[in-house]
């Protein structure tokens, strides 16, 4: 890939996150792709690791996606065993998804991969450099109502 010249790029924080974003979305779709996984795999993974059992739809709500889009993820990770589906016992009329010990290992590796890209991709910042990165967007998301 070409490297375009930074004073040709707009001084915004929207287009350098989304140009970082692609690249490191691209990357690690990449990585993953062996395990049968897209990085909305690896979020759903997260969040079930971070929440434990959740409804399809707080699972929609917490990956701002559609609920059918949850469906298709979920149809997914749980032909590969990453996940089950289990009646919630205050709601029968309600799934919830639960991490398996696959989909642990799964998100595992997923994990592996991400620091991985993380090193190679701040390899010239210092710790205290990465330190501030992290702490800087994590403001941001909490502003935002994402996760941080």
């Amino acid at each position: 890939m070409k490297n375009v010249k930074a004073e040709k790029l707009p001084e915004t924080l929207s287009f350098r996150l989304g140009l970082l974003g692609a690249f490191l979305t691209d990357r690690f779709s990449a990585d993953v792709s062996g395990l049968e996984l897209k990085p909305k795999h690896a979020g759903m993974l997260n969040v079930l690791a971070a929440n434990g059992p959740t409804s399809q739809m707080e699972m929609a709500q917490l990956l701002r996606v559609a609920p059918s889009l949850v469906v298709a993820l979920a149809d997914h990770l749980e032909s590969l065993g990453a996940i089950e589906r289990l009646r919630d016992p205050k709601d029968r009329r309600r799934q919830n998804l639960n991490l398996t010990p696959h989909g642990r290992a799964l998100l595992r590796k997923c994990l592996d991969a991400a620091r991985a890209i993380d090193a190679e991709t701040t390899t010239d910042l210092t710790a205290a450099e990465r330190a501030d990165l992290h702490r800087i967007l994590g403001t941001i998301a909490d502003r935002l109502g994402l996760p941080s």
